[in-house]
C-alpha cells in the first residue's frame, strides 16, 4: 500500500511538471527593423523666442489703470493698460454731431439743386417763344451751377466729418492697450497717473509659444543640415526634445567658424521650466544617414559571453547571441545575430528559458 501511495504521488508530480512545461508564457514581441542612422556630435545651444518686445501705446494720454504685473500671463487681446478716455469720448460725440450736420447739409444742398433745375427747365421750355428771356435763362443757369457746387461742397464736408469721426473713434479704441499675442509680462514700464506719448513702451511681453533653439554649429557640419530636418536635444534636467530645423543663417563667426542654426521647439512651451537663455545640448548630424539593422533595447538580455535576445519562432523562445553597434535612441544597431523581420521578445523575457513555449503578442514599435 505504501508503494502504491508513493507511485500515485510521483505520477501526480510528473503530470503537474509536464503541464507547467507545456503551458505557454505570455510575452510581448517587436520586429527587428532597418533604421536610419546618422553620426552626431553634441553642440551647446540656448532657448530663444521669436517674439519678445515692448508693447507701446498708439495714442497720447494719461494712464488710468495698469491691469497687469510682471509675471502675469495674458492672452492675445487681453487688457494691459487703460488710458483716461473722458476727452476722447467728448471728441467722438463732437465728431458724430459734425457728421450729422454734414449729412443734413447734403439734403439741403440737394433740395437747392432740384429747385434750381426745375426753374432752369421751365425757362428752357420757353426758348423760341415771345416769353423767353435770355437774361432770365442765364440767371437760372448760374443759380443751378451754384446750387450744384454747393451740393458737391456738402458731400466733401460729409467725407471730412466721416474721417474725423473715424480718427476720434480710433483714438478712443486705442486708449485701451491690449496684448498683441499671448505670453508672459516681463516688465511694466508705467504707472497710473503717468502721461504717455504715442509710441511710449508700457509693457514688455514675452511669447512663450514662440520658443526657439539657437545653436552655433561648426560650419563644416552645416552641409548635413536642411530645413525641416528633425534632431534630438536634451535639457540640463535630462528631458529629451524633438527639434525641427528652421533655418541656417548665412552669417559665419570668424573667430569660431560657426554659424547660427535655428530650430523650432514646440515642445518647450509645455515645459514649466523652459526659459529664454536656458542651455540645451543638440545632437547635430556630422555625416550622411545610413540604413542599419536595429533591435529594441528591451529585447537585450545580459549573458555570460555578451548580449542575447530571445527570438519568437515556432511558438518557442529561441536564444540568439548578438553583436551590437551604436545606440539609436531606444534601440541598438545590430551587427550580427539577427535579420530584418525577426520577432524578438521585449516584454517577459527576464524569466524565459531556451525552447520555452510562448504566446506572443505583437507590440507597436516607436
Amino acid at each position: 500500500m505504501r508503494f502504491l501511495g508513493f507511485l500515485a504521488v510521483s505520477l501526480a508530480c510528473i503530470t503537474s511538471s509536464l503541464y507547467a512545461q507545456e503551458r505557454a508564457a505570455g510575452v510581448g514581441v517587436q520586429a527587428v527593423e532597418m533604421r536610419a542612422l546618422a553620426e552626431t556630435v553634441p553642440v551647446f545651444a540656448e532657448v530663444t523666442t521669436a517674439r519678445d518686445g515692448n508693447v507701446a501705446g498708439r495714442v497720447a494720454g494719461n494712464v488710468e489703470t495698469v491691469v497687469v504685473l510682471a509675471g502675469s500671463r495674458v492672452a492675445a487681446g487681453e487688457l494691459l493698460v487703460e488710458l483716461n478716455d473722458d476727452l476722447l469720448t467728448i471728441q467722438v460725440a463732437q465728431s458724430e454731431a459734425q457728421l450729422a450736420e454734414a449729412v443734413a447739409g447734403i439734403e439741403t444742398a440737394r433740395a437747392r439743386v432740384d429747385r434750381a433745375r426745375i426753374s432752369l427747365d421751365r425757362i428752357e421750355a420757353l426758348r423760341g417763344g415771345s416769353s423767353f428771356s435770355q437774361g432770365r435763362f442765364d440767371d437760372a443757369q448760374a443759380d443751378f451751377l451754384e446750387a450744384e457746387a454747393q451740393f458737391f461742397e456738402a458731400q466733401a464736408r460729409e467725407k471730412s466729418a466721416q474721417s474725423r469721426l473715424a480718427e476720434t473713434r480710433y483714438q478712443l479704441e486705442r486708449s485701451k492697450i491690449v496684448a498683441p499675442f499671448s505670453g508672459v509680462v516681463l516688465e511694466v514700464n508705467t504707472i497710473p497717473g503717468a502721461f504717455i506719448q504715442a509710441g511710449t513702451p508700457v509693457v514688455r511681453l514675452l511669447d512663450t509659444d514662440a520658443f526657439e533653439v539657437q545653436a552655433s554649429v561648426p560650419s563644416r557640419y552645416t552641409a548635413f543640415l536642411s530645413p525641416g530636418q528633425t534632431v534630438t536635444a536634451s535639457t540640463e534636467f535630462g528631458t529629451e526634445l524633438a527639434l525641427e530645423l528652421r533655418a541656417v543663417l548665412p552669417v559665419e563667426d570668424q573667430s569660431t567658424r560657426t554659424r547660427a542654426v535655428l530650430f523650432a521647439a514646440p515642445e518647450l512651451s509645455t515645459l514649466s521650466s523652459a526659459a529664454v537663455g536656458q542651455s540645451l545640448t543638440v545632437e547635430i548630424p556630422v555625416g550622411e544617414a545610413r540604413e542599419v539593422l536595429s533591435v529594441p533595447k528591451d529585447a537585450l538580455v545580459q549573458a555570460r559571453g555578451g548580449w542575447t535576445v530571445f527570438v519568437a519562432a515556432d511558438d518557442q523562445a529561441q536564444p540568439r547571441p548578438v553583436t551590437l553597434g551604436v545606440p539609436l535612441g531606444d534601440r541598438y544597431e545590430v551587427l550580427s545575430g539577427l535579420a530584418a523581420g525577426d520577432l524578438v521578445v521585449v516584454r517577459g523575457n527576464e524569466r524565459l528559458r531556451p525552447g520555452q513555449a510562448i504566446s506572443a503578442n505583437l507590440l507597436e514599435t516607436n
